[in-house]
């Protein structure tokens, strides 16, 4: 159950060059849950800037001020969340990088140690944008995050082939002893591609005969890590097609890699 809570400040952490990840706000009118024009193009601007490459994963959590009930400022954060995600999908914004969309309900004030009270609850009246910075791993790390991308480097394929490899597998079997480590750990899993016409989604997979090989790539280890005793409700998989080459050579465009998008 939502809970209103303590808070008298709040900073605003401005989306610059990002040395860590980065928090954004977006502001409402009292009872509203519409963005004005103002704000709206403020939201654009962010989604437009050249730093936003660097970040693998977003966050939103939204607010409304003291006044209503907790039930219905419950329901007024949940809309605005919804709001700032939709722009944000309409924006280009993979549905796929917003992993927690949230309403925070009503911020609760003590009316008696606030200064300025109609300021302070217009700036309670906000959705929170955290992008959190993307991190590559070759491994999963000691303290992982939402958004770090994990890259293992023999989990790679032969051309044309979702098979898996003895060093894959070894691999994978490494990897397990790690996320049981981690026992609340969510990740998707992504499979790619190389070598193959920008003009198709994915390339065609050899023991299938059909046009699904990074999605094959991604199930297949989805299948692995399930059959060694990870819960397949930890995990989810999708085939990316050639859409994220490395630049490193046509071998390592052919790989799985994990995304973590829950702690």
């Amino acid at each position: 159950m939502k809970t209103g809570f303590q808070i008298l400040f709040f900073l605003t952490f401005g989306f610059l060059s990002a040395q860590e990840n980065a928090v954004q706000s977006v502001y409402f009118e009292f009872d509203k849950f519409a963005l004005n024009k103002n704000e709206t193009n403020s939201l654009v601007g962010i989604v437009n800037s050249p730093n936003f490459s660097q970040f693998e994963a977003i966050q939103l959590y939204g607010y409304c001020d003291d006044r209503g009930s907790e039930e219905y400022n419950n329901k007024l954060s949940d809309k605005r969340v919804a709001t700032v995600q939709k722009i944000l999908v309409s924006n280009g914004i993979s549905l796929n990088k917003i992993f927690i969309c949230e309403g925070k309900g009503r911020v609760v004030l003590d009316k008696d140690t606030v200064k300025d009270l109609e300021k302070t609850r217009y700036r309670n009246r906000r959705v929170d944008i955290v992008f959190i910075k993307k991190s590559v791993y070759a491994f999963v790390p000691a303290k992982p995050k939402v958004g770090d991308l994990i890259l293992l480097e023999r989990l790679t394929f032969e051309m044309g082939s979702s098979i898996l490899s003895v060093a894959a597998k070894k691999e994978l079997d490494r990897t397990i002893l790690a996320l049981e480590k981690h026992k609340s750990l969510r990740f998707e899993i992504k499979g790619h591609v190389c070598c193959t016409s920008r003009q198709y989604p994915d390339a065609i997979d050899e023991e299938t005969q059909n046009r699904n090989l990074s999605l094959n790539r991604a199930k297949n280890v989805f299948s692995y890590l399930r059959s060694k005793g990870i819960s397949p409700y930890r995990m989810s998989y999708k085939g990316y097609g050639n859409q994220f080459p490395l630049g490193k050579g046509d071998a390592l465009d052919r790989r799985v890699e994990f995304l973590v998008t829950k702690i």
